[in-house]
């Protein structure tokens, strides 16, 4: 049975995401306004309203949470909190921009480093996928399991097949089949509902791209590490992760095996 606790804030959190896709499908309508944020990457007006409208909504319900979101200034006070939010307005950002549907608003609860409640929300794919702790993963009600794929050959992954080019690997490759999805937290809830095998990344991550794939993904059975194999911790003064190791449980250790000589960047 799930922590009573716990459903309301998943409750509290899916309710937040639904309303925040709202809105950005609505100000998406009516014309966005882009700019480049230092370093180049996109960002639009309706990634701040969301931004605000959930930080104002989430925040009143729990007042005693501390805040992480991509969009808003990061402070070390969060670091006092054994509770935080955990939030990318809009993941994919640029796919929202050319309207393409692979967007989603990615919503976490972290308690004491872990992920504990978490939504994925695709408005445009009219997909909510939902896990908490010990509870399982679900996507519109139907509860998801990882892919049960054991061998490389052939897998289905998300990631650019340039990552695995161009460097002496101490093991070779098979040949696999990439595919490609804007967001982060989206490819990772697609591995966890099993229509993906694998999803990689060999360099840092923010946290608010990962953090709900985390839970999600892990309460569907597959495993999520960086590339050495070490399991994630989330609100350390450096809200990053080193890499991306998202996979079937047997194809898991088969990537680590493969990837873990890359040093660590962070």
């Amino acid at each position: 049975m799930t922590d009573p606790a716990l459903a309301a804030d998943l409750t509290l959190i899916r309710d937040a995401a639904h309303e925040a896709g709202a809105l950005a499908l609505e100000m998406r309508a009516q014309g966005l306004e882009p700019r480049a944020k230092p370093g180049g990457s996109p960002v639009t007006d309706a990634d701040l309203a969301v931004d605000a409208l959930l930080r104002k909504q989430l925040l009143a319900a729990r007042p005693d949470h501390g805040w992480l979101s991509e969009e808003t200034f990061d402070t070390p006070e969060r670091l006092s909190r054994r509770r935080l939010f955990v939030v990318d307005p809009i993941d994919g950002t640029v796919a929202f921009l050319r309207d393409a549907p692979w967007w989603c608003v990615p919503i976490a609860i972290v308690e004491d480093g872990e992920p504990v409640a978490a939504v994925i929300h695709a408005p445009v794919m009219g997909e909510t996928f939902e896990a908490v702790r010990g509870g399982g993963a679900w996507l519109n009600g139907r509860r998801l399991t990882a892919s049960e794929a054991d061998d490389l050959e052939d897998a289905e992954v998300l990631a650019d097949a340039r990552l695995l080019e161009g460097r002496d690997w101490p093991e070779p490759w098979p040949a696999m089949r990439f595919s490609k999805r804007n967001a982060l937290a989206y490819r990772m809830a697609l591995v966890a509902a099993g229509t993906f095998d694998a999803a990689l990344a060999l360099t840092p991550r923010w946290d608010w791209d990962v953090c709900a794939g985390a839970l999600i993904a892990a309460e569907a059975g597959a495993m999520v590490s960086d590339h050495h194999g070490r399991p994630w911790r989330f609100n350390r003064p450096d809200p990053r992760q080193p890499s991306l190791i998202c996979a079937a449980p047997a194809l898991h250790p088969l990537i680590v095996r493969r990837v873990a000589s890359i040093p660590l960047a962070i």
